[in-house]
């Protein structure tokens, strides 16, 4: 087992453990299949966990391992107290959590606040109650529009595309953001608080470290149901974008955040991180109050093209939001719903270069960070056939929309798919041969890897004294040549050096503790970041 991480000197006030961690991103489908259906487990991540330390992560965060007809791959739960047979049992997950503890390794999963699947049994209920039911009422049912109430009761679209109402036998129409098989839950109603609160204390009970909180911006609805801006689109970013858009963000959804925190408070080290696609910095704030959120992601760096210029503005920003509330940052540059950062950044051999770079970039900032599986591989999207594709937004929106191509289950080891990830070589999504230098195994063994570099920059990140400061620490930032950044950790003293113009750079003055590649006559080479002292 690792030593813990020095999060405090001597008379300091320790600060909790998740504050300046490196989460880990396990989409479980697609990590590893221990029984061969092509599926991956909770078994075949518990038989992972080596890797993990190896790896040198601090905590996990497990995507849906519920009971869920899998619609939209366990986001559409059935019920979320209970393991799918097809990634185990209750026991298993037990197991895993409790090595993974021996490890050293936290351990947080996702919980779905917003909506169901419909063949959870409160929905199956409600559509047999019937309109004006107590049960239907744990739902946003409507009445539609128009003399024979045919037309939906307001505008919304969902986040798939598509309307956001689908019409029941007796004439009724429910709302589902998402998918029709999500229904959204009523929270006004008290019967929905409660379910979540025992969901929370279940999970925490059996010892979980905290939870990702899918949609938190979602949930509250306006009275009213009033209609949205049709140029707000699909996007599940919420009013705060640039039209109004009353599905998301609704000021009653701080109750809720709030209702969730009063919870986690008993439980004293659990966390809480919030999915929030909030633009406006000063509403995206108000989750991080201190009776709220612990941590939001800031989807900047995300959504930022590979720009020094435009880098430093999002860092700044991203930095400046939750330290007005006084919480950390929380850093990722990708997960299961965008592309993977070599894709995102041009893909081929310059894409894999800026991901790495980038990659330093993200473990040199203060706060937290959250790592998605593959990404530390330098994984690309995936071309995959339509008829393979799994995802509903690729079923309603068109193909490109789908986020399978940043889903496809990660290759382990060997030198054909399915790469060790499962015995079956029909998984669940296909893998491409060409992965084949791309293993676990393969970059191991490879110094130069990307893999490699990710276990040398979260090993400094734990150990070296530049790192002093923890989430707290500010920055300073340097004088650059255009195209480039260069900024100071001020408690630890550590700079972090990005070029992203076309010509290589002189480095500052200081002792060279890592560069995403290789220095050219002593200088940083274009597409790459260092790290010095």
């Amino acid at each position: 087992m690792r030593p813990p991480r020095d999060r405090g000197g001597q008379g300091e006030r320790r600060a909790a453990w998740w504050t300046d961690a490196v989460f880990y991103q396990v989409y479980v489908r697609s990590f590893a299949d221990s029984d061969g259906d092509g599926v991956g487990d909770l078994e075949g991540i518990r038989g992972k966990l080596g890797y993990l330390e190896l790896l040198g992560v601090d905590a996990l965060w497990l995507t849906p391992f519920y009971r869920s007809p899998m619609a939209d791959h366990g986001y559409d739960i059935a019920d979320p107290r209970d393991v799918d047979p097809m990634f185990g049992t209750l026991g298993d997950f037990d197991v895993l959590l409790t090595e993974a503890h021996k490890r050293g390794i936290k351990v947080t999963v996702d919980v779905v606040p917003n909506h169901t699947s419909n063949t959870h049994l409160w929905f199956k209920t409600a559509l047999a109650a019937g309109p004006g039911s107590p049960e239907r009422d744990r739902y946003v049912f409507r009445d539609g529009l128009g003399p024979r109430g045919d037309e939906p009761p307001n505008n919304w679209v969902s986040a798939f595309g598509g309307p956001a109402w689908t019409r029941v036998p007796d004439g009724q129409w429910y709302l589902h953001l998402f998918s029709p098989q999500q229904p959204d839950l009523n929270w006004t109603n008290p019967d929905v608080a409660a379910d979540l609160e025992r969901t929370l204390r279940f999970w925490l009970d059996h010892g979980v470290d905290g939870f990702r909180i899918d949609v938190a911006h979602g949930m509250a609805k306006p009275p009213g149901l009033p209609d949205m801006d049709p140029r707000a689109g699909s996007a599940a970013v919420g009013a705060s974008g640039s039209y109004y858009d009353p599905r998301f963000d609704n000021d009653r959804v701080h109750e809720i955040h709030q209702m969730i925190r009063k919870v986690l408070d008993q439980y004293p080290d659990a966390v809480s991180t919030g999915e929030v696609w909030v633009t406006d910095e000063t509403r995206l704030a108000r989750y991080l109050r201190p009776d709220e959120l612990h941590l939001a992601f800031n989807f900047r760096l995300v959504l930022t093209h590979f720009d020094a210029d435009a880098m430093r503005t999002a860092i700044e920003r991203s930095l400046a939001v939750p330290a007005t509330v006084g919480a950390p940052a929380t850093w990722t540059l990708g997960n299961h719903d965008v592309w993977r950062p070599v894709s995102r950044y041009g893909g081929g051999t310059q894409g894999v270069a800026r991901a790495r770079a980038m990659a330093l970039v993200q473990l040199a900032l203060p706060g937290v960070v959250y790592l998605y599986n593959g990404d530390e591989l330098g994984l690309a999207n995936v071309d995959i056939p339509e008829e393979a594709l799994a995802d509903p937004r690729a079923k309603t929106s068109g193909p490109e929309f789908g986020r399978d191509a940043s889903r496809v289950p990660l290759p382990w080891e060997g030198e054909l798919p399915p790469f060790g990830f499962s015995r079956n070589p029909r998984t669940w999504l296909p893998m491409p041969a060409e992965w084949a230098a791309l293993t676990v195994e393969k970059q191991l063994e490879d110094e130069s890897s990307t893999l490699s570099l990710h276990r040398r920059a979260l090993e400094l990140r734990r150990r070296h004294p530049a790192f002093r400061g923890g989430a707290g620490d500010g920055l300073d930032w340097y004088g650059a040549p255009a195209g480039c950044f260069a900024f100071r950790r001020r408690a630890g003293g550590l700079v972090c050096v990005l070029n992203t113009s076309a010509s290589p750079i002189a480095l500052p003055p200081g002792e060279l503790l890592l560069s995403s590649a290789e220095l050219v006559d002593g200088k940083l080479p274009p597409d790459a970041a260092a790290w010095l002292v």
